[in-house]
């Protein structure tokens, strides 16, 4: 696997000619900055690349990728190890398991960055076991924003390393919230990188925050439930259960994320839902088997980073020996979703199935602060227990969707557009213009988040009718089928009442506002000439005033009453833009 790289050489016909000068094979050294700290330091952005640009100089089963720009103005990288040294992915697909490590999605939780820069030398040194079936890619730092912003102060709660990156990008954006709205091009970019590997396991690591637990390691499988069918149950049933085995017998322990904060885990807690907006709820988009490392924060960083490393490790022997049903599975599950008629959305904890832990915590009291003079929660670490707890790791979904035969995007809403064609979505524009009988929504009310959430109010709670009519479409609005790998994408972020729908993330908030309006003494003359031409509507304007008090005092709203009602009233307002074709 190794290079030998030779100068050109100037051939001397003198005895005398002095080639001390030439230096025939470069000189690398591949020990990590965490190793040259004893574990206490992480390498800046520019070291980082750096070395997978040597470990790239040095063998023949890695590359280094660039791919599109990122809001630092930095592009992404992308490092592989492949032990066939075949680095088109499309090639060796179909044979080979690929895994997706991404690092540095938050830089200040650096111990994935470390973990697989030792890993990718190991594999290319052959020190440790090579997959033989397995290729490996790795996304070396994610949010470069956040890694070239460093400092030693920002992770108040968390122990080690002595500086590291911030947690928001170059735009301050928090990257692990923009999987779906794609605000920023680290997103773009990191959507072109997961469709070039297309991988079958992806790898998110992190460091957790909250409560105060004996272990190291905790796992954040995404929910298994949501990921539905017999992919979901592998992924519950065997692979995460093979994990904790693998660990275990390497002498590391590991316990699902606990999702515990100011107040004690052994009270019980819920599987963490990782909807589409987080990197493993959007991996999951594609039948892909995601999981975080979460390492804990308070844990040493050296034993922290080789944590990450053992479990990266044991993932790649799971992934290597399970090749063939992970393959098949995922070929199952993108079947079923081209094939049902109904697509489960909205998951729910389902408090009636409970799961049991055998978990390593600390005992906990509450005391008053010295501080504030309130009561706040301690932890006692000279007090270790074991015990049972109620695990809540099973979801249920509150709603299903019908799968349409494909829809319709008019393309003035070219913003929404972009995102699909970067999320690979096959979409065919009219030729001409068209004529369809269409299914068509009403936003009926929604709520909306008070407070700003990553550069958005979103909403939430957004509640729809439905009616079918003939819609006149343009030549080169978009027609979009369902019957394509990006199934699951287009119905999360196309359907309005999923919780990261475009519309719930503000995609089309000016069919909210109505731009036309009347003037209540122009529009008195067409309110009578409306309840005189249509009976039934004058009775039931009557019925409004007899039974609602407040509106029989409201003379604006009863002109509103009617203008609604009647054909002045814009088609556009409260209609949501995007069509669906029935099946």
């Amino acid at each position: 696997m190794k290079k030998i790289f030779i100068v050109s050489l100037v051939v001397c016909v003198f005895v005398s000619c002095d080639l001390s000068k030439y230096k025939l094979v470069k000189e690398y050294d591949f020990e990590t900055v965490f190793e040259k700290s004893d574990g206490t330091q992480t390498p800046t952005y520019p070291e980082i690349i750096n070395y997978y640009k040597e470990l790239d100089d040095a063998y023949t089963s890695i590359q280094l990728k660039e791919f599109g720009k990122t809001d630092s103005g930095e592009p992404l990288h992308l490092a592989v190890f492949s032990p066939t040294e075949n680095f088109n992915f499309d090639e060796v697909r179909e044979k080979y398991t690929i895994i997706l490590i991404n690092n540095g999605i938050h830089p200040g939780e650096s111990d994935g960055i470390d973990a697989t820069m030792m890993l990718f030398r190991d594999l290319a040194q052959d020190s440790i076991t090579v997959p033989n079936n397995t290729i490996i890619a790795t996304i070396p730092v994610y949010n470069i924003g956040g890694a070239l912003n460093r400092n030693s102060n920002t992770r108040v709660n968390q122990n080690g390393p002595e500086e590291y990156g911030f947690r928001g990008n170059a735009r301050n954006y928090d990257l692990n919230r923009d999987f779906i709205k794609a605000d920023t091009k680290n997103t773009r970019s990191f959507s072109e990188i997961f469709h070039n590997v297309k991988p079958d396991v992806f790898v998110d690591t992190h460091v957790s925050n909250g409560a105060d637990y004996q272990y190291t390691l905790t796992h954040l499988f995404t929910q298994h439930n949501k990921l539905g069918g017999e992919l979901g149950d592998y992924l519950n049933d065997k692979m995460m259960p093979s994990l904790q085995a693998s660990l275990w017998e390497n002498e590391w322990d590991i316990t699902p994320y606990v999702n515990v904060h100011n107040d004690v885990p052994e009270k019980g807690f819920t599987q963490f839902m990782d909807t589409p907006k987080y990197s493993t709820g959007y991996a999951a988009l594609w039948n892909t088997l995601g999981l975080m490392i979460e390492t804990h924060m308070l844990k040493p960083y050296k034993k922290r980073v080789m944590g990450t490393y053992r479990a990266l490790r044991s993932i790649i022997d799971i992934v290597e020996r399970d090749r063939e049903k992970i393959k098949d599975l995922r070929a199952r599950a993108q079947r079923k979703y081209l094939t049902e008629r109904f697509y489960p959305v909205n998951f729910k904890v389902d408090s009636t199935n409970i799961s049991k832990l055998q978990f390593k915590g600390y005992e906990g009291e509450v005391i008053t602060s010295e501080v504030t003079g309130s009561s706040r929660l301690k932890y006692d670490r000279t007090k270790p227990f074991k015990k049972e707890i109620d695990y809540y790791n099973n979801f249920v979904s509150q709603d299903q969707i019908e799968i349409p035969r494909a829809y319709v995007i008019p393309q003035g809403w070219w913003n929404v557009i972009d995102i699909l064609k970067t999320n690979n979505v096959e979409m065919t524009p009219f030729k001409k213009d068209t004529t369809m009988l269409v299914e068509i929504y009403n936003i009926e009310d929604y709520k909306t988040y008070p407070n700003p959430y990553e550069g958005h109010y979103p909403h939430f709670e957004t509640k729809i009718s439905s009616t079918k009519d003939s819609i006149n479409f343009r030549k080169g609005d978009f027609y979009i089928k369902s019957f394509q790998p990006s199934v699951r994408y287009l119905l999360e972020t196309l359907e309005p009442t999923t919780s990261d729908s475009f519309f719930n993330w503000n995609f089309f908030d000016t069919v909210l506002e109505q731009k036309e309006g009347f003037s209540p003494y122009v529009f008195e003359d067409l309110a009578k000439e409306l309840l005189d031409k249509d009976p039934a509507l004058n009775d039931e304007f009557q019925k409004k005033k007899r039974s609602d008090s407040e509106f029989s005092k409201d003379s604006y709203a009863q002109l509103d009453w009617l203008y609604e009602k009647s054909e002045h009233k814009e088609k556009a307002y409260l209609r949501y833009p995007v069509f669906r074709v029935s099946r």
